[in-house]
């Protein structure tokens, strides 16, 4: 056996033995790896696509549509799977994506992505069915892999989501009817993570958390400043103002690790959402964002690195608004 296929040999094996979030190999690019999510494997990264159609906080304009294919196929091509979405544009976007690896011939283990279908203020059984066959019409899909049910209301206060403790009992009712739970989606990020309880409440419904905004809009990234702040109108220009004071801590702290492992503050946002056991879904409207996304993975904070933006993140003293309706 040549000495190629003995490294190669090994690392499949390692590779066997534990969970990994990214492979990364000389000259090549980064795959991210997978993790378990209930009773299916989902990408260690997703992607979430508040940004592809949103004007009042993102300034879409369809004109940018090109460049956010762009993002989205660097974003696939490294072996992402998991986006956060139902519009119109990801059933487009894929569509172009495997038509383009069909003629180039590049099928060989490309894997199926995986859209998780936002159920909003659906009140009765129907809607919710109408609104599971509208978004398999607009992906182009002939099932959901993940489904998600949010914006709490009275016709499922069994699983309300301000209630943890009903997590549990809820994994376990649907586990009755063959359909178990694979994931929670809360906010979370260094400017919103309170303690471990939510991860505990996920561990224990052997369920994966994913973490939307693990940037917290864009004020993780290192790009804001008061002197700095979103455009007029936007409504994150006040709550950044509103939020920058007191994190000023934290964002130090983020900088002098971000220099110090040699990465960006964003990606050092998102590893410590990795090193959590969530799965974030950081946005990326172009390609250089899907680029510095990516190189959130393949490495791992230290602990020391880890407790220390803990401490800061416990010192913030205001912290980002929370969604009043998401698992508590």
């Amino acid at each position: 056996m040549t000495s190629s296929a003995i490294l190669f040999a090994s690392l499949c094996l390692a590779l066997a033995a534990q969970t990994v979030t990214a492979l990364v190999l000389p000259g090549t690019k980064t795959i991210v790896g997978r993790v378990s999510a209930g009773p299916i494997e989902i990408s260690a990264l997703g992607c979430g696509t508040w940004s592809w159609g949103n004007r009042l906080l993102w300034d879409y304009d369809p004109s940018q549509d090109e460049e956010i294919y762009r993002a989205y196929r660097e974003i696939r091509d490294a072996g992402v799977t998991i986006f956060d979405t139902s519009r119109d544009s990801l059933g487009q976007f894929e569509r172009r994506y495997l038509e383009e690896k069909s003629s180039s011939k590049s099928m060989f283990g490309l894997e199926r992505m995986l859209a998780m279908l936002a159920t909003n203020s659906r009140v009765t059984r129907g809607s919710y069915v109408k609104a599971c066959k509208e978004s398999l019409k607009r992906l182009e899909q002939d099932k959901l892999a993940i489904a998600q049910t949010h914006w709490s209301t009275a016709n499922y206060n069994v699983f309300q989501e301000g209630a943890l403790g009903k997590l549990g009992k809820f994994s376990n009712r649907m586990k009755e009817r063959n359909v178990p739970i694979a994931v929670a989606q809360v906010q979370y990020s260094l400017m919103t993570a309170r303690n471990n309880e939510i991860l505990d409440a996920c561990d224990d419904a052997g369920c994966r958390l994913i973490s939307y905004s693990p940037l917290c809009l864009g004020l993780l990234t290192g790009k804001y400043n008061l002197d700095n702040l979103p455009r007029e109108g936007n409504p994150r220009r006040q709550l950044f103002r509103e939020l920058l004071p007191g994190a000023q801590q934290l964002l130090g702290t983020l900088d002098a690790v971000a220099k110090d492992v040699g990465k960006t503050q964003s990606q050092v946002a998102i590893n410590w959402a990795i090193s959590k056991g969530t799965v974030p879904i950081p946005g990326a409207r172009n390609l250089q964002q899907a680029q510095e996304n990516l190189g959130a993975v393949g490495w791992k904070l230290s602990n020391a690195a880890v407790q220390e933006l803990d401490n800061a993140s416990a010192g913030v003293n205001k912290k980002m608004i929370e969604n009043i309706f998401q698992t508590r």
